[in-house]
Formats: structure tokens, C-alpha cells, sequence
């Protein structure tokens, strides 16, 4: 489905773990806030977070996402 609005990411956190720049995002959904985190390096960036409705858990889960990336 095509949207007529682009999303623009609202970011009210950023932090750098283990080489990542990790960017904590805001929006809502209906009325509830949710959260998502960018991870970003040297080779990209991607979601590593994709919605959740608590910022400990956004950051705990995009820590974990970033410590299964390095453990390869």
C-alpha cells in the first residue's frame, strides 16, 4: 500500500554500544506510544527494534540485537 505522507523518524535518543550509534525512536500508534531503534555502523543501518511500548525495552532488545550481529 502506497502512503501519501513519508514517515519521518522522531528520535529522542541516541547512544553509542560496542561500535553501533543506536537511535531510539518515538511515534504512536493510535494513541500509544511505541518505540523502535536504528542501528547504525560503518557498513549500514537497519531496524533492530521495530515496535515496542517501552523505551527499557527498545534498548535492551536493540543491545541484544547488536551482541548476536557481533557475535557471528
Amino acid at each position: 500500500m502506497f502512503h501519501a505522507d513519508p514517515h519521518f523518524p522522531h528520535i529522542v535518543l541516541s547512544f553509542e554500544y560496542r561500535g553501533f550509534t543506536l537511535d531510539l525512536e518515538q511515534d504512536d500508534d493510535n494513541g500509544i506510544p511505541i518505540y523502535s531503534v536504528w542501528a547504525n555502523h560503518d557498513w549500514g543501518c537497519a531496524v533492530a527494534v521495530k515496535a515496542v511500548v517501552s523505551r527499557s525495552e527498545a534498548i535492551c532488545k536493540a543491545k541484544q540485537w547488536v551482541n548476536r550481529r557481533l557475535q557471528r
